[in-house]
């Protein structure tokens, strides 16, 4: 049994310093299936999704799911520093270490007190081991512990600066593609403005966006988990507008070199697969259809209005439906796990930017706001 329980205790603090070396320090995704982190975050969330939907949609709901992605980061740290110490405190009491206490007696509960001011480095004096083995492995857990703490804090502003990088690019689709954003709001707005070789740079500067979302969420992938500042934002919405941007400069749009548009597509759909795979969501075809046939002509005609020159017909239409195909049923999926709307392709009604919005004025005057529902197309009627 003293062999047993070392054996344990020794597997206890191995198992939690390669799951916190591997979460927090090793830069790339790990593939290894039997993992704390994988089953602690997979179970938590689980349950707060289930709690969240018992909320009604909306601000409530939103606000619950918010804080799943700090709080479950602190859960995991307390876990991780937790079977640390009773780790070292089954490990001293395997190997029966002595101890000195006030009273001279010492059970579990005395080896997990010194094993908790121990790693803390707190130091009170009042329990202290006597032997040389346990001196040592005293001095172990004060190293290991000053040591895991450095980690955690400096891990910190790492996640929030891949977070808030993700963010201020997100933040500048307001006033481009609309709240929430959508393609045709992106191409509207270039049309309108006559700017149409501002895309090419701004799907460049998207295309390093989506790179960057891959490698960081790829290796921290609570990032997923946290929120916009505005619920009618997400980075899944940010990601799927810009696929669907890119599927229509690439298939619907004339005179318009699609090089940097594919460029653009082909990072964005790694990213999305491969955050797909992390999280074990299968493929999920949109159910009703993120574009009918009705909703295309309008928006055709909407566009052609606007300036542009469109490709239409049976053979645009079907590659449109084709390319669309390669990405939505993972980005659907990717909503489905994480509770996030996806995007509209043509707006339903009178867009109103966030830019616009606050709580003393019902809308701000300036651009964005494009009548939708006003357009009317005579083959629909």
């Amino acid at each position: 049994m003293k062999v047993l329980g070392v054996l344990a205790s020794l597997a206890l603090i191995v198992l939690v310093l390669r799951d916190g070396f591997e979460t927090m320090v090793l830069p790339r995704q790990v593939t290894n299936r039997f993992r704390y982190t994988r089953f602690f975050f997979r179970v938590t969330w689980r349950c707060w999704r289930a709690l969240a939907l018992r909320l009604p949609a909306g601000k409530r709901r939103q606000t619950f799911l918010s804080w799943f992605g700090p709080l479950s980061v602190l859960s995991l740290f307390s876990n991780w520093m937790l079977g640390l110490i009773l780790g070292f405190a089954w490990l001293q009491e395997a190997l029966g270490c002595v101890l000195q206490t006030p009273d001279g007696k010492a059970d579990f509960w005395t080896y997990l007190y010194l094993s908790g001011v121990t790693f803390f480095t707190v130091g009170y004096g009042d329990v202290t081991p006597a032997a040389p083995l346990g001196r040592l492995l005293a001095v172990a857990e004060s190293g290991l512990g000053l040591g895991f703490l450095a980690v955690v804090i400096g891990y910190l502003p790492v996640l929030y600066q891949a977070f808030s990088r993700r963010e201020v690019t997100i933040s500048l689709l307001d006033a481009r593609a609309g709240s929430p954003p959508s393609v045709a709001q992106v191409l509207f707005r270039v049309a309108q403005a006559g700017k149409a070789d501002a895309l090419d740079p701004f799907l460049a500067e998207w295309e390093r966006w989506a790179a960057e979302l891959l490698e960081s969420h790829l290796s921290f992938p609570v990032l997923s988990h946290y929120r916009s500042q505005h619920d009618n934002q997400s980075w899944l919405a940010a990601v799927t507008t810009m696929l669907d941007t890119c599927t229509f400069l690439m298939v619907g749009v004339k005179n318009h070199n699609p090089y940097q548009a594919q460029l653009t597509f082909a990072m964005a759909r790694h990213a999305v697969v491969d955050l797909a795979l992390v999280f074990k969501t299968l493929p999920l075809a949109p159910d009703p259809e993120r574009l009918s046939p009705d909703e295309l002509r309008r928006l055709q005609l909407w566009l052609r209005q606007a300036g542009l020159d469109l490709r239409e017909g049976p053979a645009s239409d079907a590659r449109l439906a084709e390319i669309r195909g390669m990405y939505e049923p993972f980005v659907n999926a990717l909503a489905q796990h994480f509770l996030l709307a996806l995007p509209p392709i043509l707006p339903a009604e009178e867009v109103t930017d966030n830019w616009q919005r606050s709580a003393w004025m019902r809308r701000a005057s300036g651009f964005g706001s494009l009548p939708l529902a006003n357009v009317e197309d005579d083959h629909l009627k």
